[in-house]
Formats: C-alpha cells, sequence, structure tokens
C-alpha cells in the first residue's frame, strides 16, 4: 500500500471518483476535515455509500472521531472497510475499546483492521505498545497536532521529526507490522517538494504516505514503487540463495550477500504478490 487519499466525509460526491482514481487506499474522513455541524450526516453519508461498494477488493479506510468513536465504529464496520484509523490515539486502551467494539459489530469472522494515526508525545513514547495492540496492521503519523503538542517547529527539511519518524518506524519492526504510513504534506502545489520528502520518508522506513489531494497520489506512487531493475534484481538475489550451497550468496557481480538483503529481497517480492 502507496498512497492513501483522505475525501472529507460530508462530500459523498467524491467518493465514487476517489475509488475509481489511482490512490491505493481511499481515506474516508469523520474527523478533522468534517465541520462539527456535519459529523452525525457525514457519517450517515459515509455508511450509505458503503453499503453500495461492489469492487471485488475495495481498499477503503475510514478514520473516525475520538470523542465518537463507537458510533463512527459501529457505523461503518461494513464489509467494504478494510482498516478504520483511531484519529489521536495516545495509549494502547483506546486501541483495545476500538477492537472490542469491532469484535461485537462487525459482521462475520474478524477482518476490518487498525491504524492507530499517533499525533500527540504520548503516542510517540507508547508506539511500541500501540503497535503491538488487537488488529493494529499499520501506524500512521501526523505531524501537525505532534508539532503543536511539543512545541517542535520544524524547518524545510522536516530534519526535527527525524526523531519521531524513526521511532515510529522502529516500533512498527519491533510490533511484527507493516512499516508505517508517511504524513500529509499541506502543500499539494509543490509537488517536486512532495517526491522529494517523500524519498526520505522511503529511506527512512515508511512505506506509503497519506495525501490530502489527487495531485499527490501519482507522485507518492512512484516513489514507493519499486523499478522493473529492483524486481530482477531481488529475483535474481533470492534464485541465488535458494540454490546456494551451505548458503553463500554472490550477487551478479561477484561480491557476497549478506543475507539480511536476501530477506529485503523476499519481501519487495511478497508485498509485489500481495498486490497481485
Amino acid at each position: 500500500m502507496r498512497s492513501a487519499l483522505y475525501v472529507p466525509g460530508n462530500r459523498p460526491d467524491l467518493f465514487d471518483k476517489a475509488l475509481a482514481g489511482p490512490a491505493d487506499v481511499v481515506l474516508l474522513d469523520l474527523e478533522d476535515a468534517v465541520p462539527l455541524r456535519d459529523k452525525a450526516s457525514a457519517r450517515a453519508e459515509v455508511a450509505a455509500w458503503l453499503r453500495t461498494v461492489t469492487v471485488t477488493r475495495p481498499r477503503v479506510w475510514v478514520r473516525v472521531n475520538p470523542e465518537d468513536v463507537e458510533a463512527d465504529l459501529r457505523a461503518v464496520a461494513l464489509p467494504a472497510v478494510t482498516a478504520v484509523c483511531l484519529a489521536k490515539t495516545d495509549a494502547p486502551r483506546q486501541v483495545r475499546a476500538a477492537a472490542a467494539i469491532l469484535d461485537a459489530c462487525e459482521p462475520g469472522p474478524a477482518r476490518i483492521e487498525i491504524c492507530p494515526l499517533l499525533e500527540s508525545a504520548a503516542a510517540i513514547l507508547d508506539a511500541r505498545a500501540i503497535a503491538a495492540a488487537p488488529r493494529v496492521a499499520r501506524l500512521q503519523l501526523g505531524e501537525a497536532d505532534l508539532c503543536a503538542d511539543t512545541g517542535i517547529e520544524p524547518g524545510a527539511d522536516r530534519g526535527e521529526l527525524l526523531a519521531v519518524r524513526t521511532q515510529v518506524v522502529l516500533a512498527s519492526a519491533a510490533a511484527g507490522i507493516a512499516p508505517p504510513l508517511g504524513p500529509v504534506s499541506t502543500d499539494f502545489r509543490d509537488l517536486d517538494a512532495l517526491r522529494g520528502s517523500t524519498e526520505s520518508l522511503a529511506r527512512l522506513g515508511f512505506q506509503g504516505r497519506a495525501c490530502i489531494h489527487p495531485a499527490q497520489v501519482p507522485v507518492v506512487n512512484a516513489v514507493f514503487t519499486p523499478t522493473e531493475a529492483e524486481v530482477v534484481r531481488a529475483r535474481d538475489l533470492v534464485s541465488r540463495f535458494d540454490s546456494a550451497p551451505g548458503g553463500i550468496v554472490f550477487d551478479e557481480r561477484g561480491r557476497m550477500v549478506d543475507r539480511a538483503v536476501v530477506r529485503r529481497a523476499r519481501r519487495l517480492l511478497a508485498e509485489l504478490s500481495d498486490e497481485r
């Protein structure tokens, strides 16, 4: 999963268009994108639309309100939803409570995953425990609220947030869940800057990024899509390892290959297989 496009929950005219677009995930937002006066109607609009989705493998997430989490979850726990994003998750108990609600109201076997959105100092410091909570498949980082909470004032390269971003990557790996989803960029006009910052997130270990505008999606998808050369090399390394006597592997240039490199190659190929 490379890109998740936020779509305001009070804009049902955009739902079908977003689902037909290039974003890997359509993230229907019941929280910050919806004015307070429209919360209830947006919940109803989203729930009604979800019942119409007939795509074989829909990738639809819903971001729910921390104040109305039970009402939101009960409304959207439907077959079209693959995950719910828990806004302003500060502690594992919030995830456990959400998981219990889903256990009670989800039709059929447990299937809807949880993506906690970490937006505070408390959340970052408790990231590993949050990542290990029930149903959690991926973490997401929300930097705007985090900066407001901590007083961090990031510069152009966001270097002041390196420690925070690294913490979320390490917590995800330690919990054995998917790499985290990167934070949004609010400047949807500067696509060159978006590419540069997304490449930085990819190097750091993120695997995918949230978007607030359709124009951002192709850039994010391109950064997180392996090149054909990378795929060919991964297949070659795995083939060499599987056929190597004693597990000693050399690449196409005759250089010894560390087993960790082979693990990364296997993960890349597994991710491609999952997407298909």
